[in-house]
């Protein structure tokens, strides 16, 4: 009696069971998007926007920033950019001013944002070594990027960790205090200070997905679609565990 109970409930198992790996299959692929909000920082009057599809170590990135420093030497003004992690995951207050020139300096910025993970060129190297390269840099007072890159494992464990921070650079020396303007880059001796100096900032989060939970990442959906499948699959074991016995007890 009790094996022919069990092979009674043989297909409904299945049914969970299948359930619960398209469950699992779904949680365990599928593309994840952030967005970022890029704030003005040292007084720079710009704005912008970047979002980031993630998938494995896949990154699609498009931004878009408007009201920087437009020239720079005679010609567009180059402003380096990159994905900063492994620090609070925060853009600095103007406090973070330590030795009250006005501006917050790249390294000055660094225990907030913490340092280069992945530099946003527009083409070749997009490791830290090209942080300042600014031949491969975006360029003007306005600009839209796009490009898909492979991301290292610090900055995927910087995004999905939320520690992730885009920073803009490159300042109007214009807008720079007498004291500033004189100095020179923390990162490169040869340039001035607000060549490489933070113009925008914003810290990447996790889109909501689907309007199913926020913060879920673009998985949560399907993964509560298939809780609801294995849900049901089990309701209906249940009910084919007392048909199956009613059965047998009419058998007997």
């Amino acid at each position: 009696m009790r094996n022919k109970l069990l092979l009674s409930l043989a297909p409904v198992a299945a049914v969970a069971i299948a359930a619960l790996s398209t469950s699992a299959a779904f949680a365990s692929s599928g593309t994840t998007n952030y967005q970022a909000t890029l704030n003005s920082i040292n007084h720079s009057n710009g704005s912008g926007s970047l979002t980031l599809s993630l998938n494995g170590d896949q990154a699609t990135i498009t931004e878009h920033v408007s009201g920087l420093a437009a020239m720079f030497g005679g010609g567009p003004y180059p402003h380096v950019q990159h994905i900063h992690g492994g620090a609070m995951g925060v853009c600095p207050a103007m406090t973070a001013d330590k030795n009250g020139d006005g501006v917050i300096s790249t390294t000055e910025g660094a225990p907030f944002y913490g340092g280069v993970e992945t530099t946003l060129s527009k083409t070749g190297d997009t490791s830290p070594a090209a942080a300042t390269n600014i031949k491969i840099a975006p360029s003007g007072g306005s600009y839209s990027y796009s490009r898909t890159i492979t991301l290292s494992a610090d900055t995927v464990a910087s995004i999905t960790g939320g520690t992730a921070v885009i920073v803009v650079h490159g300042l109007d020396p214009a807008t720079l205090s007498a004291q500033a303007q004189a100095e020179k880059s923390d990162l490169v001796p040869t340039l001035p200070l607000a060549a490489t100096s933070p113009a925008l900032c914003g810290k990447l989060i996790a889109m909501a997905s689907g309007g199913v939970h926020t913060g879920g990442g673009s998985t949560s959906g399907v993964q509560d679609e298939g809780l609801y499948a294995l849900s049901g699959a089990l309701l209906l074991a249940a009910g084919a565990t007392v048909a199956a016995r009613r059965r047998l007890s009419a058998q007997r």
